[in-house]
């Protein structure tokens, strides 16, 4: 096996997930159908958003099950971007605090998928 290079999250509608995501990652989807919306990352990962509803296996949870993490350079950016998604009115999960990896919060998207920003210990 190589690197995972693809992760795909169970979605209620693919094409508002997409309009969210794309709002949040400041990107375009390179995909974007009412079953299914793709983004390219930087880091050449793929983020896509497919319908619950028409996941082939059904999919059996969405929402809460795991987390997209976003590392960022310093305390201060961690807290930055609580405003921005504050402001955004994203539900949060877990306010900024310090915990034994870092400085982190977490916030939930549209289908409570768990959106964590953090910045590492040194």
């Amino acid at each position: 096996m190589t690197d995972p290079n693809f992760i795909i999250i169970y979605v209620d509608n693919p094409l508002s997930s997409a309009r969210f995501y794309e709002a949040l990652l400041g990107k375009t989807p390179i995909e974007s159908h009412p079953t299914f919306a793709a983004f390219a990352l930087d880091s050449g990962m793929t983020l896509g958003l497919w319908s619950k509803h028409t996941a082939e296996p059904a999919a059996l949870t969405t929402g809460g099950g795991g987390e997209i993490a976003f590392s960022v350079p310093s305390n201060d950016a961690v807290d930055l971007a609580y405003t921005d998604l504050t402001k955004r009115g994203l539900r949060v999960a877990q306010k900024p605090t310090h915990m034994d990896f870092g400085y982190t919060f977490v916030v939930l998207d549209p289908d409570n998928h768990r959106l964590r920003i953090f910045c590492m210990n040194g």
